[in-house]
């Protein structure tokens, strides 16, 4: 298992990870894909085997991404970084890869002087299983919003 910088050549592998698991994370398609990618500070996956087995997206301040998310956490903590998704195949659900990808963003964040890592968990439809993980790593709830029909949770973690 490799934690690695994202390339070109995953882009069909993220998508199809990403689409697996919707809505535990938006559905978009390959060219909104390409963009967020692109306006990333951290774009990561997690290599298992000679396949991605699950990735992350994270953005820096001052993106152009449009995601009311990214603009309501941009108001409010506008020198943290926002965790727009992470998703894993199937197989590789549960095996504690979350928890290190996680660690490699923070170690990013900090380089960078990130004041905190934000992102917003579904809770209407409830993410359970994401809820709990963000709480045991120290997310806190700031607030809460509708985006695209669906109610989420604004969490925050600040950097070390």
């Amino acid at each position: 298992m490799t934690i690695r910088d994202m390339v070109e050549a995953d882009l069909r592998q993220v998508f199809e990870i990403n689409q697996a698991n919707v809505p535990k994370v938006g559905d978009l398609d390959l060219g909104r894909l390409r963009f967020i990618v692109n306006e990333c500070a951290a774009r990561l996956v997690v290599e298992a085997d000679g396949a991605v087995a699950g990735f992350c997206l994270a953005l820096a301040p001052g993106s152009s991404y449009d995601s009311i998310n990214y603009a309501w956490f941009m108001e409010r903590y506008p020198t943290d970084w926002y965790l727009d998704r992470v998703a894993f195949n199937a197989s590789a659900q549960g095996k504690g890869l979350g928890s290190l990808l996680y660690t490699e963003v923070e170690r990013r964040l900090t380089a960078a002087d990130a004041t905190g890592l934000t992102l917003e968990v579904n809770i209407d439809p409830p993410n359970e299983p994401s809820l709990a993980f963000h709480k045991k790593h120290g997310f806190v709830e700031v607030g809460q919003q509708t985006s695209h029909g669906i109610e989420v949770s604004l969490m925050r973690k600040p950097s070390r």
